[in-house]
């Protein structure tokens, strides 16, 4: 059991995590191991974020003295709140592939996330699905790829006119 004290204490840690954050993102781990535990902190951590375990209470404040009216009694299982200074995409990325390997045993779950840049509350869905999406530099390699077949195709058929005139 927590004092006073220490409730206020996570409170304005989790105030302070949250003015350092660009997204947040809820998961529940109920049924992880500490070791794996332990691993999801250092993969959150090579975000250069933080993953605290709150109690729903005590989020439900936190996010209340930020502006953000959200009932975190809604969230399922035990809440490891993970504070990422890094974009929703590069965020739920991370956390989607550290729990992939746990889905098929219903240990780890993405409950949801807050954008706090664009001040609203992703679903569970939406949090997956940004996470399936490929990193920043394969996407770029892919626009740059698209952007050059058009280019060959021009290059090839001049190619092939200066042959036949």
């Amino acid at each position: 059991m927590k004092t006073k004290i220490q409730k206020k204490e996570q409170i304005e840690t989790g105030k302070k995590e949250f003015d350092k954050s660009e997204t947040v993102v809820f998961t529940d781990f109920t049924g992880l191991s500490a070791n794996d535990l332990n691993g999801f902190r250092k993969a959150v951590r090579a975000l250069g974020g933080i993953m605290i375990v709150m109690k729903k209470r005590l989020l439900s404040l936190t996010l209340k003295e930020k502006g953000i009216d959200f009932d975190a009694k809604k969230l399922e299982g035990q809440v490891g709140v993970v504070f990422s200074p890094k974009d929703s995409v590069e965020t739920a990325n991370a956390v989607y592939k550290f729990g992939k390997p746990f889905k098929a045993k219903k240990i780890f779950n993405i409950l949801g996330g807050f954008d706090i840049k664009g001040k609203r509350f992703m679903e569970k869905v939406e949090v997956e699905m940004l996470g399936q999406l490929p990193g920043r530099e394969v996407l770029l390699g892919q626009l740059a790829f698209m952007l050059t077949v058009p280019i060959k195709k021009v290059l090839f058929i001049l190619n092939e006119k200066t042959k036949q005139g």
